[in-house]
């Protein structure tokens, strides 16, 4: 199968109605994340890049398993994200207005035959992580249906990643870089990259403590952790962890045992 098959807007609608009635289940993924700075060495897209890789991984490994199918729908690039605004290129949208647009894409695709889909988040901004369980909690609540939510900020999920991730390390350092790495380099400076000095913050730490935004948490380049670190093979290496946490969320979510993770405190990883 052509990886441009595993994407909802490339199908007609005939194959979008054979997707809806004919087996196996399938599974609407919806990669969403910020378009926000990410030092000076990575792209404004990293976050929504990564949850598009995964959930591209995903649709791979699924494209011949007899119970479960996996297409992706577009993007949603806007996010809660006030903690880059003191850089240019980050774009804020508040609660109300990311919660509507998520809860009504959900709400229209359940309208149209569709009953399982799941989020996909690589934002972590402590009030964005919020407002995503409340759009679960709204879509399942308004649809009676199960939506899949797998979030990485509670220590469960963190403890399976790479140890700068666990120390909320994180933002556009080693770990971040590495996927974007795996699957975008052109879009990497790695000469900038190799330059940058590793920039110790523990942003969960921090947050806690009430800063409110990247230069108070004493991230003056809008990035913290080692991204001179990186390389494409730990990038593949997140990705795979990624990808099976994913995949294990959409099997649960199809039984209708789950498939989402409930509220945890961001960043106790």
């Amino acid at each position: 199968m052509d990886d441009r098959d595993f994407y909802f807007a490339n199908l007609s609608w005939p194959e979008i109605e054979q997707a809806r009635a004919a087996g196996p289940a399938t599974v609407l993924l919806f990669p969403v994340g910020s378009t926000e700075p990410h030092g000076p060495l990575a792209p404004l897209s990293t976050d929504v890049l990564i949850s598009e890789g995964t959930c591209l991984r995903a649709a791979r490994e699924l494209a011949h398993d007899p119970d479960l199918r996996a297409l992706i729908l577009p993007s949603f690039e806007y996010a809660v994200t006030r903690y880059a605004g003191a850089f240019p290129g980050a774009i804020h949208i508040g609660e109300e207005a990311f919660e509507a647009v998520v809860v009504s894409v959900c709400g229209s695709l359940i309208a149209d035959g569709f009953r399982h889909l799941a989020l996909v988040n690589n934002h972590f901004e402590p009030q964005h992580v919020q407002a995503l369980h409340r759009c679960v909690d709204r879509v399942e609540s308004e649809h009676d249906v199960l939506v899949g939510y797998v979030d990485l900020t509670r220590k469960e999920r963190a403890a399976r990643l790479t140890e700068e991730f666990r120390r909320a390390e994180c933002h556009a350092g080693r770990y971040e870089t590495s996927l974007v790495l795996a699957d975008h380099p052109e879009l990497v400076d790695e000469q900038v990259m190799r330059a940058l000095p590793y920039v110790p913050v523990d942003m969960a730490r921090g947050i806690a403590a009430g800063a409110k935004d990247f230069v108070e948490l004493g991230m003056d380049q809008a990035y913290c952790g080692s991204p001179a670190e990186a390389t494409a093979a730990e990038g593949e290496e997140s990705f795979a962890v990624l990808t099976a946490m994913l995949i294990e969320a959409l099997r649960e979510l199809i039984a209708g045992v789950g498939g989402r993770d409930r509220p945890g405190l961001y960043g106790r990883v």
